[in-house]
């Protein structure tokens, strides 16, 4: 009988602090904004800038919004990812080995490499796990992937997964989600999404066509594949159409911006802000580029954006759950990594 050889799989998330004191939060902070591909400027600033200044100075405020999303089980975010990795194991059986590895701190992505190695797989398929393609997220998974592996004498044969915005399966846990709330309650829907610098969009354009006009991000183009925006609202297009949402029903938004250079538009709370002013007073709001509820769907939307849309005399905010493990997403990644 002919020996079945196993095969890697390496699920990979951004990551979390340890714990939710304020040493493990600076710690993780600074590990993340030391990245060049997360704050894309030169060593010497950044270093200047996240050592001397964000990392000692939002640790402290960072630390308590990590205690109140703190659960029994740790970080939502870690213990989702462990839940999705044994569900997946569970459902590719004994031909597969599933490890979770995260881009920053604890479990590293050494760490899930060498478990790999360790148990003689013939290959490695890497999901890292950002719905759309960003340099600062699947980018990063791509870089640090390739540098633990140039130090292995024997490498296997590896594929790393680029983006799954329009995975049926996928698009379809939010549809589920959200059919959890009687859609007839709301006046609105909102697509908000994480943001990126300007200047990233910028650089990962090689045809000149970024930000050359307003409607540059409605279609997925050979010029524009790679588009973290695009990608954005092609997954928001696959969601709207299921749930039959009609244009004037919708509106796509970019969360959690840092600094002072211009971030993918429009900034979430400008846009609620607008829709209260337009006498919207019930939304629902969507997080499609999280795959685990986490602080900036948990604490940024949940908490923050509730109080300024009630205090905006909005009524009502609600936010549809992620991924986390729902079956179909554990569907979702069994269909990525076998095909």
């Amino acid at each position: 009988m002919q020996h079945v050889y196993k095969k890697g799989v390496l699920l990979v998330n951004l990551g979390t602090p340890d714990d939710p004191g304020r040493k493990s939060v600076y710690k993780y902070l600074k590990q993340f904004l030391l990245d060049p591909r997360v704050i894309d400027i030169p060593a010497i600033p950044r270093n200047l800038l996240v050592r001397g200044i964000i990392a000692p100075t939002r640790s402290g405020e960072s630390s308590k919004l990590y205690k109140e999303l703190w659960t029994e089980n740790g970080s939502p975010l870690k213990y989702y990812g462990i839940k999705t990795r044994d569900a997946l194991r569970e459902k590719l059986g004994e031909e597969y080995v599933v490890e979770l590895g995260m881009r920053y701190q604890s479990p590293s992505v050494e760490s899930a490499l060498d478990a790999l190695k360790n148990q003689n797989v013939s290959s490695i398929k890497v999901v890292p796990l950002f719905t759309q393609y960003a340099s600062a997220s699947t980018g990063s998974v791509y870089e640090e992937v390739m540098r633990i592996l140039s130090k292995w004498q024997a490498i296997p044969s590896l594929e790393i997964v680029n983006n799954f915005y329009n995975n049926e399966k996928l698009t379809d846990v939010f549809v589920e989600r959200a059919k959890e709330y009687n859609l007839d309650d709301y006046e609105h829907f909102v697509f908000s999404y994480h943001g990126i610098p300007q200047r990233q969009l910028r650089k990962a354009d090689h045809n000149n066509h970024c930000l050359k006009n307003a409607d540059c991000c409605q279609t997925i183009t050979e010029k524009n594949q790679f588009c973290y925006s695009a990608q954005c609202y092609g997954t928001t297009r696959e969601i709207v159409k299921k749930l039959g949402l009609k244009k004037d029903q919708y509106t796509v938004c970019f969360q959690s911006r840092l600094g002072k250079d211009p971030w993918t538009e429009p900034f979430t709370p400008d846009a609620l802000k607008a829709l209260s002013n337009a006498g919207i007073k019930n939304i629902l709001v969507f997080s499609p580029s999280f795959v685990a509820d986490c602080l900036e769907t948990i604490i940024e939307i949940g908490d923050e954006y509730k109080e300024e849309w009630e205090e905006w005399g909005g009524e009502k905010i609600d936010l549809v759950a992620s991924l986390n493990d729902h079956p179909l997403w554990i569907e979702a990644l069994e269909d990525i990594v076998k095909n």
